[in-house]
């Protein structure tokens, strides 16, 4: 899975939303180290369990679902930390040993963001 082009976002979303869905977008703000992803990358989650694009991989993928379903239920947007230390790494089985900021944010028809 790679990350999503921009067009591919903005029709997602606006295909969802004229449907009255709520979309979370998880987008990686800021990284340091080694990441799976660099900043910019996206991630969409639709309310009928669909994704599209990618923040990354393995276990932070996983989290930033976590993440983005409490988004999806509560509609608050929030800025995640997540670390990828050397330990954490090779106990996953991952290359990475940085840190990721990712923004959680939520879209939802008539509301500007």
């Amino acid at each position: 899975m790679s990350t999503i082009a921009p067009d591919e976002l903005y029709r997602l979303i606006n295909e969802a939303n004229s449907r009255g869905e709520r979309v979370v977008v998880a987008t990686v703000a800021h990284t340091r180290g080694s990441t799976p992803q660099r900043r910019g990358a996206k991630m969409l989650f639709f309310a009928n369990g669909e994704v599209r694009g990618t923040v990354g991989g393995g276990c932070i993928e996983a989290e930033v679902w976590a993440e983005a379903r409490e988004a999806l239920r509560n509609g608050a947007p929030a800025l995640h930390h997540f670390q990828l230390t050397a330990d954490e790494a090779s106990e996953e089985g991952m290359v990475c040993g940085g840190t990721m900021e990712i923004f959680i944010d939520v879209w939802e028809s008539g509301k500007t963001n």
